[in-house]
């Protein structure tokens, strides 16, 4: 939830690469207004492309883009091929460091990545696309090429996310936030593989490194065809985007799987009311055991922020209820 500030969103929007400090006070400013339960890093799923050696910037109006996107395959010899993580993305370790001391204890620090698949989306179409069919069309044209390109992801992400949690990070979250754009046969080739990875390579690094294990929290939009595949990928959590029933989640996933999710973010612009009528029939839905209450995706800029809260006191107030009444 904290990632999505409302009061931060269009500023995130121009700042490709904020500073330490301001990582941490991005962070920590929502728990001062909102009972929250958890907060996540603020940072963008696109600093791994940056560490590859791609430049991001931030156009108005346009959002995350890259000035010299790959074309071809000879442009990923201009990435880097060995990534040194401390060094590249060391300034949001050390935001890390410092929002987990900020914190206090109160709630646990969420560290998160982008997804391969996501993240080659992003590099191939120089930004945000509708129907990403350049990057798909890699897939179908450039097979080979695009394994190596998310491999070589594959693996900086799984070091990314490792120097969270020697940073402090106390849970882990990997954003396939571009699933829908593929089908069942493209996600079971070029997706599902290198998520599987990500999870049993940090898992093993983490023991390597005599680092707990955090859980890990998989989030991939749009892919209801795969959750029977994702709840068995290693990661402790299942998001969920608002077009699924929770009945029917549950019941692709089975009950060895923790459901986050699945408020459809749009709901936030009803009256408060109406709100906590939302939130009661979700939680319902769900039930109070192995569930996180979240949105089913991120909150949009001009949200009310006390729209927000109406939400996160709906969460609190009927939570209390059905765990005290069954």
């Amino acid at each position: 939830m904290t990632r999505s500030c409302v009061r931060h969103a269009a500023r995130r929007r121009s700042t490709p690469r904020c500073g330490v400090c301001g990582r941490q006070d991005a962070t920590c400013l929502p728990l001062r207004r909102f009972p929250l339960d958890a907060a996540i890093i603020f940072s963008d799923i696109l600093v791994v492309p940056q560490a590859l050696g791609m430049e991001v910037v931030m156009v108005p109006g346009k959002g995350p883009t890259f000035p010299e996107p790959l074309k071809e395959v000879e442009d990923l010899l201009k990435l880097r091929q060995k990534v040194d993580v401390t060094a590249e993305l060391g300034y949001v370790f050390q935001a890390i460091t410092l929002t987990r001391h900020s914190l206090e204890g109160k709630v646990p620090l969420i560290g998160f990545s982008g997804a391969p698949w996501t993240l080659m989306s992003y590099m191939v179409e120089g930004g945000g696309s509708t129907t990403m069919a350049k990057a798909k069309s890699w897939l179908y044209r450039h097979p080979e090429a695009s394994h190596r390109l998310l491999r070589l992801l594959t693996d900086v992400v799984t070091d990314y996310l490792v120097g969270q949690v020697a940073a402090g990070a106390q849970a882990l979250q990997l954003f396939e936030s571009h699933a829908g754009h593929l089908g069942p046969e493209q996600f079971q080739e070029f997706a599902l593989p290198y998520i599987r990875d990500i999870a049993r390579d940090v898992k093993s690094k983490l023991k390597a490194e005599a680092l707990s294990l955090v859980p890990m929290i998989v989030f991939a939009k749009d892919a209801h065809y795969a959750l029977r595949d994702l709840a068995q990928a290693g990661y402790e959590v299942v998001g969920l985007d608002w077009t699924i029933q929770p009945q029917e989640a549950r019941a692709q996933v089975g009950k060895g799987v923790t459901l986050q999710g699945n408020l459809d973010p749009c709901a936030l612009y009803a009256p408060k009311e109406k709100i906590g009528e939302l939130v009661k029939k979700m939680l319902e839905n769900f039930g109070t055991q192995r569930y996180i209450a979240n949105l089913g995706h991120g909150l949009y800029p001009d949200m009310n922020p006390e729209h927000v809260g109406a939400f996160v006191e709906a969460v609190h107030a009927h939570s209390r209820h059905i765990n005290k009444h069954g």
